[in-house]
């Protein structure tokens, strides 16, 4: 039944709810599609705490075959999620908060429904806005922007928010609205950094992102120009917000070589110490550096959550030969007219923003064009929240190829097949048709050639194919696989409760865990093995969906599987959950008071739906404890007899909640049954004695608990039903060491192993003229020059989101990958690492750094955000490396006709 919210309830005990948990989920989800049907720009949106989201979908949710249902939740409640020390007239939401895990958004049309339902709040209305260049995407601002207005005249300082596409001009209009002052008398500058960056001009078309105000910076208001002496003015004066639509000529060089027109200097020494002239460039002006200052020191402001983006920008702003041509006049490589580029804009702003970080000493830069520029490009990375280095770097990288691409039209290329040629034929072939449609300083630098390989597993077709990439994702080999400790019940009381520990696919599924475990315990032909998570002594969730992902299960849980009996198809099947009560021998107490004290691990097995008698429960417990049997029990206790704990009642049935617990607990006893039995609900506050005669209709799960006594635990030993181990449980001293630490090596060869494709990226057979789940090969072929490695640490499901913490040791001197590379050029692949992007802390709270190497001064430092420290090369390496940055070292043979090659091209 329904416990309704007392709220609708009347005197005479009458429900009266507006809706039916059923009607209530079909409205809202009615009402979702026709909102996700019908997205442009502006529909409003509300913010609803998951917590309580989560009761009410728990409430809809419900199966109405259960006895006994959850709760209607209370008033909607937004209290964990609003700021606390705010204005309670003007809820503000708490920092920080990830949708999905904090917050739920709604449809305006499904808040008020819920409000009409439920009441409470407060409301945390947000409006959906458009974003991207070339591709529009919808999204909801849950964070809009937040100004510190600072007024000139009194030095007051109030907060400002707006969407961050809200126009210079509803900026003014907010502001002066506040403070009484007339448009035409006002200024509002850009004071960021407490600096006057430029005048926002009120005509402008540019919204507020595209005038590079961040979250929480200042703006200043001034009024008729009259207080504009008391604050300082930046640098680059009044120029706002803009970006040059060529790239500097700044008589930047490298190590004194004279400038190419093709980016490149002449020298073969790469120097990081560059000479700035003093020439403007273009509104953003270089500092000259002193003679004592070295170039590369300076730090990233932080705009808000962007270390992510400060650290890959410092791992490429110590790439040697990106440095080298950026710092270079590369104006005649913008392609502005590549449908896949951003119009040369990316590229340009990223070269500015080198120029800087390599001509302002170790005065720290703010990337807000940069930010602007991003955004506007890929919105995913816009906003505040925290993102990956590495997916911002695949995507920057991308970007600036094409950007830089100097093949203006594309030729029309149809690929020849191999015809079984060898291997360096076909892959020389593969790259220079690669190359004539792609040809930038990302390309010859960053990108190399794999070879893949793939087996149809039904004819044995063979495919193979050579193909470009910018980076290796290898994955931690420790992590291909993880063990897991389940407990096995037998429902048939064959044998004691078993733990095993088998070993599955670390991204596998239930599946998978079933099938180790199955075999593990012999299971049969005719039986099945049901998995649960027990919690707090209770059954807390089942796994019957075995394509469920088992990065579901963490290694803290207690999971259980139920070897039952498998039911005839065409049969009604039902849950029968038996709990176990009364640890401390005070049941009848308890039950009273409504306070039971559930332990142990409860039974399940299945059952048909026809009614259920109390002697046939009895019958099924009895078989669940066969094999807790004391060998040596006093005879009465053995031979079954022992009903002395049964007070004498009456042998009735009973429905529902009785009025008196005493009468509850006299009419439990039974001289039929072995056991003093109660039908409960799901959260134990409901209870109803069993007797022999008692008939339950069992509905998809029927929870019924057993008093444990001092005489059941005599006859039983209980300690089977107890400490359930772990999923998986490290112990303190065989967690991994340096010297027991896996290495790059592994983790490359696990990326090289040979693996099945997964269901759903099946390879349709040219032979079989079907998809087929082909075996996959990977061997590198051909390597770049600067070599990229992403250490896979994050792993994400529909879920669960995990980091993974283990120590990966990599060489920074002599990484040799001759043996692992294929072709048989005689090239020499060692390399040296020059910087690494770090993620400290969990995935929500998670802090990224760079180490990056000055190469002519041989010192590493530490680039945290806009702080900058000299670090001991001895200290790069630790767990908290996420992205590997190599460079190739090559003898002066090698050099040489590497130079004589770049000219050619």
């Amino acid at each position: 039944m329904t416990i309704p919210n007392s709220d609708f309830v009347n005197e005479n005990g009458v429900c009266n709810l507006p809706f039916t948990p059923e009607e209530e989920k079909r409205i809202v989800s009615e009402l979702t599609t026709e909102s996700d049907n019908n997205l442009k720009e502006g529909n409003l949106y509300f913010v609803i705490s998951k917590r309580w989201h989560t009761s009410w979908q728990k409430y809809v949710d419900q199966s109405c075959g259960e006895s006994l249902e959850a709760l209607r939740p209370g008033p909607i409640d937004n209290s964990d999620i609003v700021d606390s020390e705010g204005d309670i007239n003007d809820p503000q939401l708490r920092r920080l908060l990830v949708e999905g895990e904090d917050y739920v958004l709604v449809p305006q049309e499904v808040w008020q429904r819920l409000v009409d339902w439920y009441s409470g709040g407060p409301p945390i209305a947000r409006k959906m806005i458009c974003q991207g260049f070339y591709s529009k995407s919808y999204s909801v601002e849950v964070y809009p922007l937040c100004l510190m207005l600072t007024d000139g005249r009194d030095e007051s300082r109030t907060a400002i928010r707006l969407g961050k596409q809200a126009s210079v001009r509803e900026l003014y209009e907010k502001v002066c609205a506040m403070t009484g002052v007339a448009q035409e008398k006002a200024q509002i500058w850009d004071y960021f950094d407490k600096r006057k960056n430029g005048l926002l001009n009120p005509s402008s078309n540019n919204n507020l992102e595209e005038s590079r105000l961040q979250m929480d910076q200042d703006i200043l208001l001034e009024v008729d120009g009259s207080s504009s002496s008391q604050y300082a003015m930046s640098s680059s004066g009044n120029e706002l917000a803009l970006v040059p639509l060529e790239p500097s000529r700044s008589h930047v060089t490298i190590a004194g070589g004279p400038t190419l027109s093709n980016g490149h200097s002449t020298t073969s020494k790469f120097s990081l110490f560059p000479r700035i002239s003093s020439e403007d460039d273009g509104g953003d002006s270089l500092s000259i550096l002193r003679k004592e200052e070295k170039g590369g020191l300076a730090g990233l402001s932080n705009l808000g959550n962007t270390c992510f983006m400060n650290s890959a920008l410092q791992c490429l702003a110590h790439t040697p030969p990106i440095v080298e041509y950026f710092l270079q006049d590369y104006s005649d490589d913008i392609n502005r007219d590549n449908p896949l580029g951003m119009c040369g804009e990316l590229a340009i702003a990223f070269g500015d923003l080198l120029k800087k970080l390599w001509s302002s000493g170790r005065n720290a830069v703010a990337p807000r064009t940069f930010k602007t520029k991003l955004a506007r490009f890929a919105p995913q990375f816009s906003g505040y929240n925290q993102h990956d280095s590495q997916e911002l770097l695949a995507f920057l990288l991308d970007g600036l190829h094409e950007d830089l691409n100097k093949v203006k039209r594309k030729p029309y290329i149809e690929l020849k097949d191999s015809d079984s040629r060898p291997d360096d034929e076909v892959a020389e072939e593969l790259w220079n048709y690669h190359k004539a449609r792609n040809d930038s300083v990302i390309v010859n630098v960053c990108q190399g050639q794999y070879k893949s390989t793939l087996v149809c597993p039904v004819c044995g077709k063979i495919s193979i194919t050579f193909d470009p990439f910018m980076y290796l994702s290898v994955p931690l080999p420790s992590t291909l696989t993880r063990p897991m400790t389940v407990t096995v019940f037998y429902c048939d009381g064959s044998r004691l409760p078993m733990p095993y520990t088998v070993t599955v696919p670390k991204h596998g599924s239930c599946r998978d865990l079933i099938t180790a475990l199955g075999t593990a315990c012999c299971l049969a032909d005719d039986e099945v093995l049901l998995l649960a998570e027990v919690y707090d002594h209770k059954i807390f969730r089942y796994f019957e969906n075995h394509l469920e992902s088992l990065s579901a299960i963490k290694d803290d849980e207690h999971i259980v599987a139920y070897r039952l009996n498998q039911m005839p198809k065409r049969s009604g099947k039902a849950k029968l959950e038996i709990l176990h009560g009364g640890k401390e021998r005070a049941v009848q107490e308890s039950v009273r008071g409504r306070d039971v004290k559930v332990f142990g691990t409860p039974f399940v097995t299945y059952v048909n739906t026809e009614p259920l008698s109390g002697t046939d429960i009895d019958a099924i417990i009895s078989g669940f404890l066969s094999p807790l049997h004391r060998v040596h029990s006093p005879s009465n206790i053995l031979s079954g007899n022992d009903n002395s704990h049964f007070a004498d009642g009456p042998d009735d049935e009973t429905s529902g909640s009785l009025s008196s617990p005493d009468a509850e607990i006299d009419d439990a006893a039974d001289r039929e049954l072995s056991f003093r039995m109660f039908l409960t609900d799901e959260r134990g506050l409901n209870f109803k004695p069993l007797q022999s005669k008692s008939s339950v209709s069992p509905g998809i799960i029927t929870r019924v608990l057993v008093e444990w006594n001092e005489g059941e635990h005599e006859k039983y030993d209980s300690s089977y039903l107890c400490d359930l181990p772990e999923v998986h449980k490290t112990s303190f001293s065989a967690k991994k060491t340096r010297q027991e630490a896996i290495s790059l090596f592994s983790c490359l060869e696990a990326f090289l192993a040979e693996e099945p494709l997964g269901p759903d990226d099946m390879w349709f057979c040219p032979s079989c003229k079907e998809h087929r789940q082909a075996n996959k090969k990977l061997d590198l072929w051909k390597l770049p020059d600067i070599l990229v490695f992403h250490l896979k640490r994050f792993t994400y499901s529909r879920y669960l989101k995990n980091k993974i913490d283990t120590f990966v040791n990599f060489p920074i001197q002599d990484l040799d990958l001759r043996k692992y590379v294929k072709n048989n050029n005689g090239q020499s692949y060692v390399y040296e690492l020059y910087a690494v992007s770090n993620h400290y802390g969990g995935l929500g709270g998670g802090h990224y750094t760079a180490y990056a190497k000055l190469i002519d001064d041989n010192k590493w430092y530490h680039f945290d955000d806009s702080h900058v420290s000299s670090v001991n090369e001895s200290e790069i390496k630790n767990s908290a490396a996420y992205v590997l940055f190599y460079r190739i070292v090559r003898s002066e043979t090698e050099t040489k006709t590497a130079e004589m090659s770049s000219d050619m091209d």
